[in-house]
């Protein structure tokens, strides 16, 4: 899953960066407004930590504008202001949470699982699919009632597929979501290429009810047998 964090104080991002990814999320940053406002125009993100306070605008408009693009994904503000006033602004224009400084980073991490839980999982602690379950969290994953090891890119892959069944993938989505920022450096798609042939492998040999399949020159959707 993929976190961007617009925060200008760069000690702190730096700080929420290695924590988040100590958890197995892809990090993605952004110090100021326009940044943000770039990454969030060309990407796409599963939760997104964002300041109010930013050199250059106000971290609302920048939900504001976050929102008129109709983009999924979670959000969660971080800010030094505590208001209630602030608070109730933030959630109307929709914010998913808020959460103000100084905090643990326990509870941002349990905060992140929370929004993220309610939002692709309605509320289950499990992404279901066909005989295939996954924990997000835990990083866990079960076919029928067999617990199975993948390698972190395998489940990385599988869950996000899990999470859209049937929908058409693109490559270029595929890399974006499992890569981040780094897809960008790459000539070709074979890495794309050599984690789905390892994650079919792996699903047939433990008799998944669900297969993903490559749909020519557009991309790959993730069915049930």
């Amino acid at each position: 899953m993929k976190i961007l964090i617009i925060e200008d104080d760069l000690s702190f991002q730096e700080i929420l960066r290695k924590a988040l990814e100590q958890e197995r999320y892809i990090v993605e940053v952004a110090p100021n407004y326009r940044t943000g406002l770039i990454k969030l125009s060309d990407y796409t993100y599963d939760c997104i930590l964002l300041d109010i306070n930013l050199p250059d605008g106000n971290g609302l408009s920048l939900l504001r504008e976050l929102k008129a693009m109709k983009k999924a994904g979670s959000l969660i503000i971080i800010s030094a202001r505590d208001t209630i006033e602030d608070k109730v602004e933030g959630l109307d224009l929709g914010a998913d949470d808020y959460l103000a400084k100084p905090f643990h980073l326990a509870e941002l991490l349990s905060r992140i699982k929370s929004v993220m839980r309610r939002g692709n999982q309605g509320g289950d602690q499990f992404v279901r699919y066909g005989n295939v379950k996954v924990n997000p969290h835990t990083f866990d994953v079960w076919v029928a009632d067999t617990k199975i090891d993948l390698s972190r890119k395998e489940f990385d892959t599988l869950l996000y597929f899990i999470q859209r069944p049937t929908r058409l993938v693109s490559k270029t989505m595929l890399a974006e979501a499992i890569w981040g920022d780094h897809f960008d450096d790459v000539d070709n798609y074979d890495f794309v290429y050599a984690q789905i042939k390892n994650l079919r492998k792996r699903l047939a040999t433990c008799n998944a009810s669900i297969e993903i399949v490559a749909v020519y020159g557009m991309g790959y959707k993730l069915i049930e047998n």
